[in-house]
This record gives C-alpha cells, sequence and structure tokens, in this order.
C-alpha cells in the first residue's frame, strides 16, 4: 500500500491522505474546489466543478494513472438542480471515456463546497 501526496492539489484537511494505491488500483479521497494552496474557489458549480478535476488530474497524475484508467466515480452535489451543469463540465473530461458513476445530492460538504468528486482508476 502507498499513500499518494502531491503540492499540485490541496493538503488533506483532516487525517486522510489525497489518496491510496493498493496493487494496480487507486482510491483517491474525495476532492472539494480548493486549490492547490488550499483557496476555496468561490465561482458557480462549473467553476467549482473544473477545480476539483484540476485536483483529481494532479493526484491521478501522482498515482501513475489517468482520467482514462479511472473505473468508478463518485459524485457529491449540494443540489440536484446542478445536475446538469455538473454533467456538462463532468464530460468534457470523460468523454470518449465513460466510467462507471454514481452521484448524490448531499445536505452538506466540507468548507460548504458545492461538489466533491472521488474516484477509483486502476495505475499503468
Amino acid at each position: 500500500m502507498k499513500e499518494v501526496q502531491t503540492n499540485q492539489a490541496p493538503a488533506a484537511i483532516g487525517p486522510y491522505s489525497q489518496g491510496i494505491v493498493v496493487n494496480n488500483m487507486f482510491f483517491s479521497s474525495g476532492q472539494i474546489p480548493l486549490t492547490a494552496e488550499g483557496t476555496m474557489v468561490n465561482g458557480d458549480i462549473k467553476e467549482q466543478t473544473h477545480q476539483v478535476f484540476r485536483n483529481l488530474q494532479a493526484v491521478l497524475q501522482e498515482a501513475g494513472a489517468s482520467f482514462e484508467t479511472v473505473i468508478k466515480a463518485t459524485v457529491f452535489i449540494k443540489s440536484m438542480d446542478d445536475f446538469a451543469a455538473v454533467n456538462e463540465v463532468y464530460g468534457e473530461y470523460f468523454s470518449a471515456h465513460k466510467p462507471a458513476r454514481s452521484c448524490v445530492e448531499v445536505a452538506r460538504l466540507p468548507k460548504d463546497a458545492l461538489v466533491e468528486i472521488e474516484v477509483i482508476a486502476l495505475v499503468k
């Protein structure tokens, strides 16, 4: 088991890691729209979702994986009213390759984020 840590994504804000590699599988922690410096992106749902994907890209790369090797994504959104906008941004990162996905509306996310996404990927 190997802990994944990169300065290109926000540091964990609790007792967890950005992700873990076990054998050839990468499990990310949920990424919220914090910059690598730890500043919250306060834009609309699309801006926040793009930041989440920038964070995911950084931890995937550090783990030796990529969006093309993601096999499962879990999306947590504050409001299902934002589903179409999140889906539009999501489709920019997963166009040809479409991993399995769940999307859940939640009462509240860390730092009052509008979206959080976690992924499971194969390591190359």
